[in-house]
């Protein structure tokens, strides 16, 4: 069995785009999805989309007037995203949101706990 998953791009990445055609991703195995709302520091609000078929796991993290679509990669502890220049990491109901830019070294932009 094979998940089918569409991405409606213009729905996220706004009206520069909201023609677009949406992006399909086959996926073996049958996806299961979840939405997850998050405060952050400062009052942030991120909304995540997780998505796992098989051995397969996205998050579609929706910030700002910004959308990543993130590919699940090695982590010692929690779920780490990685997509663009930006690392979500989730552990339990709390998660950080890295800028790569800003040095291997640096602290997350923000920090969010799942409400």
């Amino acid at each position: 069995m094979r998940a089918r998953f569409i991405i409606a791009m213009g729905a996220f990445l706004g009206s520069a785009v909201a023609h677009a055609d949406p992006v399909t991703i086959d996926l073996p195995g049958a996806a299961e999805r979840q939405t997850v709302a998050y405060t952050c520091d400062g009052g942030q609000k991120v909304a995540a989309e997780y998505v796992n078929a098989g051995n397969n796991s996205l998050a579609i993290v929706k910030f700002g007037d910004q959308t990543v679509l993130m590919v699940n990669v090695l982590s010692a502890s929690g779920a780490r995203y990685a997509g663009q220049q930006y690392i979500w990491w989730t552990k339990s109901n709390s998660a950080d949101f890295y800028d790569l830019t800003k040095g291997a070294e640096a602290k997350p932009e923000f920090s969010c706990t799942a409400t």
